[in-house]
């Protein structure tokens, strides 16, 4: 994983895992209130190429919205496997801030360090997850197979 995928995902972390929460609950229905069209509607002709059945439609977008939160939990999971490569306090707390969506300036300001040392740190934890490879496990259950990359 380059150095420029890792920022990004750290960018990103916080709203994907609010995204993956939210997209998680609003799917748990089985899309209850949908009906087919009846009475007048019904007899009329359907346009080509796309179904009449709302039931169809509903199971295709859930579906490409499941695939979604597969992306999100992957990218998530990235970041999770590798957070053991950091063992610095200031950069600990610094990825710990990052994830939580907070800007470099409010981490700046929390931590009494510049705008650019705060940079300066989230580029050592970039690249020491960039360097870092798990072999899949996400240490939830406290064990971790991993090696620094030369």
């Amino acid at each position: 994983m380059t150095q420029k995928e890792i920022e990004q995902i750290l960018k990103d972390y916080h709203w994907m895992i609010n995204s993956i929460k939210i997209l998680r609950d609003s799917m748990k229905d089985a899309g209850e209130g949908l009906t087919a069209q009846y009475g007048v509607e019904a007899s009329l002709p359907k346009p080509k190429g796309v179904t009449g059945d709302p039931i169809y439609r509903e199971v295709v977008r859930r579906e490409k919205r499941w695939k979604k939160v597969a992306e999100y939990e992957e990218k998530v999971k990235i970041i999770q496997d590798r957070m053991i490569a950091i063992t610095d306090d200031r950069e600990i707390e610094v990825l710990h801030w990052l994830l939580e969506g907070k800007s470099y300036r409010w981490i700046g300001l929390h931590m009494g360090l510049s705008f650019s040392h705060i940079k300066r740190i989230r580029d050592s934890i970039v690249n020491k997850m960039a360097t870092y490879e798990t072999n899949g496990t996400n240490g939830t259950d406290g064990t971790y197979d991993t090696k620094l990359i030369s």
